[in-house]
């Protein structure tokens, strides 16, 4: 069995989530078994247009093939399509991590999914929640498309904010998906402070982390998590959670020396302060619920 948090650990989440001083950062895992991964859409792809390349399960390579090779929107169009018709999870799983997140009421969840779960499990909630998305490639001074801030909008548990970091399907322009789109946003994310709202910056520098969904090999949330330290220009204040699966290949000696290196990982890119739980993340959600609703 994976190694859980410690006591101390789950005493110190709890008492941040109640303060509403936790901010979950969602990940591919917590749509899994409802949405195909990126590896299994990349390995499709790479075998339906004779991708040429080894690296077959890489999504953001083969992406950048299809839009060399098609166009620039023709990926993130596929996605936006596989996407569309799936219907959502069943929210009211003991066990399903989006309906578990919903229900801890908190004013701010970030994501790099392309979905639409988490906006469907706060509102499934009874809550009112709003989108909004990382503008990284300036697409809306083209389109004109306003910011939810833009109003004087205030994230709060009953009227939360779902911030899509990569974009989302419902405007396929916004998604980071190749790695052209990966360095991109990259670059003008160190460039500019300002790109990331007010209150979000405020979220990843003032309250705990939680990320949900994503594993040890995923670079992904490594890109993104030193991209955000950087562009923050300081370490985070308060211990994180990472939700993070192990390679299943791994012996119990090699996983305990990747849990070393996942610790060397995060005190080197910033001494962050990042507790990390072993296993799925359908499995944290439930341990989270039962904790939860025993508080």
């Amino acid at each position: 069995m994976p190694d859980s948090l410690s006591e101390a650990d789950w005493e110190r989440l709890l008492g941040l989530i109640q303060e509403a001083r936790c901010t979950p950062f969602i990940g591919a895992g917590a749509s899994a078994g409802t949405l195909p991964l990126g590896s299994e859409i990349a390995e499709q792809w790479a075998k339906d247009h004779h991708y040429p390349l080894p690296d077959v399960t890489d999504l953001a390579r083969v992406a950048q093939f299809l839009a060399i090779a098609e166009d620039e929107m023709f990926p993130k169009d596929a996605i936006r399509r596989r996407f569309q018709d799936v219907p959502p999870p069943n929210f009211s799983a003991p066990d399903e991590p989006h309906g578990v997140l919903a229900d801890l009421r908190l004013p701010i969840y970030i994501t790099t999914n392309y979905d639409n779960f988490m906006i469907e499990a706060l509102k499934d909630r009874k809550q009112a929640p709003e989108r909004e998305f990382c503008r990284w490639n300036r697409f809306d001074e083209v389109t004109g498309a306003e910011s939810i801030f833009a109003s004087g909008y205030q994230p709060t548990p009953a009227n939360p904010l779902v911030y899509h970091l990569h974009g989302h399907t419902e405007l396929p322009q916004s998604m980071v998906l190749t790695e052209g789109d990966y360095l991109d946003f990259l670059i003008r994310l160190s460039r500019d402070q300002d790109l990331l709202p007010p209150a979000i910056r405020k979220a990843l520098a003032g309250t705990s982390l939680l990320f949900v969904g994503y594993s040890l090999t995923d670079w992904n949330f490594r890109v993104v998590l030193r991209g955000l330290v950087g562009s923050l220009g300081a370490s985070l204040g308060y211990p994180g959670i990472a939700v993070q699966l192990p390679p299943g290949d791994l012996s119990g000696e090699e996983t305990e020396q990747a849990k070393g290196y996942l610790d060397k990982y995060f005190d080197q890119i910033g001494k962050i302060k990042v507790r990390v739980y072993w296993g799925e993340a359908r499995q944290f959600a439930r341990e989270l619920r039962e904790r939860w609703e025993a508080l």
